[in-house]
């Protein structure tokens, strides 16, 4: 029954495929991504069986295909990349939003503001959706006994991370990041390119399919958000054949994430085939728009900032909404990319400052889908503190950091918020009593660096940093009160 209704879905999201067409006029015109031609698939192509034989056939490889999950560890491996992916694309929103103008003394406009203003609400409503949806896999994650998933690769990201067509970076708000951002939330079956920034990966080498008979999980090919999302939806309806459903979905139920803490309806408790898919479902329709409807998802409200961006340029080729950020590091990157580093004192200090928040909240998020014996009010107050931090200290964080000098390495231009992981850890903190205490002293420990940041500043930073220096105290004190 439930294998019949996946493959029906995963048909009529794959028979029709359609071809976005670039922009061909000047950056006037509005844009042409979408206008579409309509082509033809017959449905036989797809299936995880499908796809093995074409490729042990010679035959070039359907790029849609569901992956290959015959086993737990290799649906929670796959997990593990979908919870790096949202945590990652999350990361990319926020630098976006947060590299943007804020005033007119930034020399915009009224009108300019308002619109930039505009641009601003609906990246940070949608990098609030991908904080939803990380949290829906790591519901999915505990529902087949696994741990949580918050561990990531650090920006730039090494490009053996992801298959070559998923390329995560940090990209400062404007025509280029548009593009990419919309690349990568595009629905399954939309011919488009990506940036021509991005466009070397399309002569990559595609990586190996899985074996049915393989043990050891290993990274495979997909070509959309949505792809990888149907080829777990489609592994789990296998395993649930394979093992039975009570066998497959072992997790606690006490340790799912819902409304009842975390303030989304759509944050759902994931027991069951049924409960999995609706969680699924959520995140591909919110990312790429339900049975095509995308013009009210990510994918189609990025297109309409572009469309938007694209005609205030056009208007006014002065427009700048957007600050000289990069991408700066406070450390060498560990990875084989090159990435500026920051020289100004002041500058390091207060991304270390956002950093170390978020490696805090990092910590607590994995306590709350790992905990053992805390009671309802203790959750609560980790949901609480978590929620808090993201809007009293990061938030204001980000948008502050954007306004300070690089230094030497980059004249001229100001540091976005890379965060950055100090070390490869998976944040899980173990023991409940130990748990709270690391993290109350880690929060007091962040509020006395934010002191002296705030005591180091020019006056235009005085009232943000006293700000966040008195909400790290205060979700200090939350921690310090409930155990």
């Amino acid at each position: 029954m439930w294998a019949s209704k996946s493959n029906a879905r995963w048909r009529r999201r794959t028979e029709t495929v359609y071809r976005v067409r670039p922009p061909t006029g000047p950056a006037g015109e509005s844009v042409a991504m979408a206008q579409m031609t309509k082509i033809e698939s017959g449905p036989d192509r797809h299936g995880r069986l499908a796809h093995v034989l074409e490729t042990r056939a010679g035959q070039p490889a359907d790029p849609e295909a569901p992956l290959v999950l015959e086993h737990r560890e290799a649906l929670i491996y796959t997990l593990g990349k979908a919870a790096e992916l949202e945590h990652l694309v999350l990361c990319q929103y926020l630098f976006a939003a947060f590299s943007l103008k804020q005033s007119e003394r930034e020399g915009l406009t009224p009108e300019q503001v308002a619109l930039v203003e505009g641009w601003h609400h609906t990246l940070m409503q949608i990098a609030e959706q991908e904080m939803l949806h990380l949290a829906l896999v790591q519901n999915l994650l505990t529902a087949v006994g696994a741990a949580p998933r918050f561990a990531r690769p650090n920006f730039p990201v090494p490009s053996r991370s992801f298959p070559a067509a998923v390329r995560m970076a940090l990209i400062p708000f404007g025509e280029v990041g548009l593009r990419h951002f919309a690349y990568l939330e595009r629905p399954e079956g939309y011919e488009m390119a990506d940036a021509q920034e991005f466009a070397a990966i399309q002569k990559a080498v595609p990586l190996p399919i899985a074996d049915a008979d393989e043990i050891g999980p290993h990274l495979q090919d997909f070509a959309t958000i949505g792809h990888l999302y149907r080829s777990i939806d489609e592994g789990l309806v296998h395993l649930a054949e394979k093992l039975g459903s009570d066998q497959l979905f072992i997790g606690p139920s006490s340790a799912q994430a819902t409304e009842v803490h975390f303030r989304w309806p759509e944050l759902l408790a994931v027991t069951d085939l049924d409960s999995a898919h609706r969680a699924i479902e959520t995140i591909v329709e919110q990312g790429e728009g339900a049975r095509g409807d995308w013009r009210e998802a990510h994918f189609g409200r990025l297109i309409g900032i572009l469309d938007e961006y694209l005609g205030a340029r056009t208007a006014d080729p002065a427009f700048d909404p957007t600050r000289p950020v990069v991408a700066a590091l406070v450390r060498e990157p560990e990875s084989e990319l090159d990435a500026p580093v920051i020289s100004e004192p002041f500058t390091i200090r207060c991304m270390d400052l956002l950093n170390a928040v978020y490696e805090v909240l990092l910590q607590m998020l994995s306590r709350y889908f790992a905990h053992t014996q805390e009671t309802d009010a203790q959750l609560r107050t980790l949901a609480n503190v978590s929620v808090g931090l993201m809007q009293d200290v990061i938030r204001p964080l980000g948008g502050l950091v954007t306004q300070l000098a690089v230094g030497e390495s980059r004249p001229g231009a100001t540091a976005g918020p890379s965060f950055e992981l100090f070390y490869a850890v998976d944040y899980l903190l173990p023991h409940r009593e130990a748990a709270w205490t690391i993290m109350e002293e880690r929060l007091r420990e962040v509020a006395e660096l934010a002191t002296r940041c705030r005591d180091a500043c020019i006056p235009s930073f005085l009232v943000p940093l006293s700000r966040v220096t008195d909400a790290l105290r205060r979700h200090a004190d939350k921690l310090a009160s409930a155990h």
